[in-house]
């Protein structure tokens, strides 16, 4: 038994670390292609020596990798942090002794394709679950790796995570066969036709990448917005208690004035809730709005795109909506993460964040969990988003994803589909400190540029701000903490991609044989 916990100690730990390097280093995102074989191993092993418990097995291979890659969330909230980390492996343990399950009402390679439609179904339910948390989407792991994804326009994300899986299945297999002698009686050409299956599953990937990378055009070219991207660096914990709110606009003008005596501008991005004073009922009141229009008419024209944490009230004896707080008798507002867009003049354009953060900005079915308030200590963010997207007019029509909404690939694409014709991300990743956390959120950003085709410009309250250009290159960049502006021109572009026009295909697939595979198994169940 003591042979079998070290065993199993290794391969859990080899299985979390593999899994984990996409994410943590660099351009390795290919280790995810055989992150999985070492649990696959143990899973064989264990059928093999007639191990009970191994549910705890597969349950640590997934808190580690979840923890060595999502540990910087405890620096925003240890619980939450902890929560993610424990609840999200928890989901993988099920879909793993689900996996296990199967197998005794599914003979041969069929538990395993069972196992990889099962896990890509979860991962696109996921991103429209009511607690959501696809940080971890295997097709992420490609994230610094995009010149190996171009195919990401067809297949969007999930076509990465389909990729993963055919990958450490197939090399799972040569290994069964291999140790259970079974390769020796294959004949030359069925050993031919496995080595060239294998081989193909990398070559055609990569090699249609590639070439797509190099071929990529501008004939959808439509033109240019002239933009600069402001990074004020302001720390997240202290901006509501350090400076005032008048201290900071003052900061964000300083930038542009900057900008604007150098070069005409057509538009200016300041991150994610950068203002705290728009009330949607009568927003010019606002004193930052006033200020932003001053110096946009002094800086001959131009408009600005930033983030603001709006309110509205609502004179009405019900409250608007479940997520709507009282103020008074018959008195109540709703909160929004917002983005504003606004000129010199009169325009005034504001889109409300849809996806919002579980727990800080929300909690799932609030109707019962908004009474965890009357808990002494426990705030529950109660942010109200809108249904759908918005496309803002910033001199083109442009999407503004606000910070989270940037990891899910159909919601990104939903701005191009209603006519955007580049994007735009404004966030503020700070509150994870200097951790693997915001160069995580950067590189998925760069997956959204490969999947929809359109050029990015990204505000971070800290860093990093940057270009994408439709090739998911990062074009330019700022550095972590420190105030900065980055200028250039944003190319728009009018062709949909295919994923744009036509979904998640890949999931949808996936999804779709995991019905027909779980109700043989049902059937099988049900029969013996």
């Amino acid at each position: 038994m003591k042979g079998v916990n070290i065993r199993f100690t290794a391969l859990s730990l080899c299985s979390a670390v593999l899994l984990s390097l996409g994410w943590l280093v660099p351009h390795c995102g290919a280790f995810v292609l055989m992150g999985f074989v070492p649990l696959l191993w143990m899973d064989r092993l264990a059928d093999a020596e007639g191990c009970k418990g191994f549910w705890k097995w597969h349950y640590l291979t997934f808190v580690l990798w979840n923890a060595l890659t999502t540990y910087w969330v405890c620096n925003a909230t240890v619980a939450g942090g902890l929560f993610a980390i424990f609840a999200n492996a928890f989901q993988m343990s099920l879909i793993w002794a689900a996996f296990r399950y199967s197998k005794k009402f599914l003979q041969g390679s069929v538990p395993y394709v069972f196992l990889a439609a099962m896990w890509i179904a979860w991962e696109r339910f996921y991103f429209d679950a009511e607690i959501s948390w696809p940080w971890l989407v295997l097709g992420n792991a490609f994230g610094r790796t995009t010149s190996c994804v171009q195919w990401y326009e067809i297949t969007g994300l999930l076509g990465g995570s389909l990729w993963a899986w055919a990958s450490n299945l197939g090399i799972f297999g040569l290994m069964c066969a291999l140790e259970s002698g079974r390769w020796k009686t294959f004949n030359i050409k069925a050993k031919a036709a496995a080595a060239t299956a294998m081989a193909l599953l990398y070559i055609i990937p990569l090699s249609a990448s590639w070439t797509r990378y190099a071929q990529l055009d501008e004939k959808d070219l439509c033109g240019k917005l002239e933009i600069c991207v402001l990074q004020p660096n302001l720390d997240p914990y202290q901006k509501f208690e350090s400076l005032s709110q008048d201290q900071q606009n003052g900061i964000l003008v300083s930038q542009i004035n900057k900008l604007a005596a150098k070069a005409d501008i057509d538009l200016f991005i300041a991150p994610e809730t950068f203002t705290n004073d728009i009330l949607l009922n009568n927003p010019e009141q606002s004193a930052s709005l006033q200020t932003f229009r001053k110096t946009l008419s002094a800086a001959r024209g131009g408009r600005l795109l930033f983030g603001a944490s709006a309110y509205k009230t609502f004179d009405q004896a019900n409250p608007p909506s479940w997520n709507a707080r009282q103020i008074g008798p018959g008195r109540w507002y709703e909160s929004y993460n917002a983005a504003v867009v606004c000129d010199s003049c009169a325009q005034l354009e504001v889109y409300k964040k849809s996806k919002l953060v579980v727990g800080v900005e929300k909690m799932p079915y609030p109707r019962i969990t908004r009474h965890l308030e009357k808990i002494p200590g426990v705030y529950i963010g109660r942010c109200v988003g809108q249904e759908e997207t918005q496309v803002l007019d910033c001199g083109a029509p442009v999407g503004c994803a606000v910070c989270y909404e940037s990891i899910y690939p159909e919601h990104f694409a939903s701005y191009v589909k209603r006519g955007a014709k580049a994007m735009s991300v404004i966030t503020n990743d700070a509150w994870w400190g200097n951790t693997a956390g915001y160069k995580q959120h950067l590189s998925y950003s760069c997956l959204r540029a490969i999947e929809t085709r359109r050029a990015i410009a990204r505000s971070a309250n800290t860093g990093i701000s940057a270009f994408i250009n439709k090739r998911g290159d990062i074009v330019s960049r700022t550095e972590w903490w420190e105030r900065a502006e980055l200028c250039g021109s944003l190319p728009l572009y009018s062709e949909l991609t295919p994923f744009v026009l036509y979904g998640d295909i890949t999931g949808k697939l996936c999804s779709f044989i995991f019905i027909l595979l779980l109700a043989l198994v049902c059937v099988r169940r049900l029969l013996k």
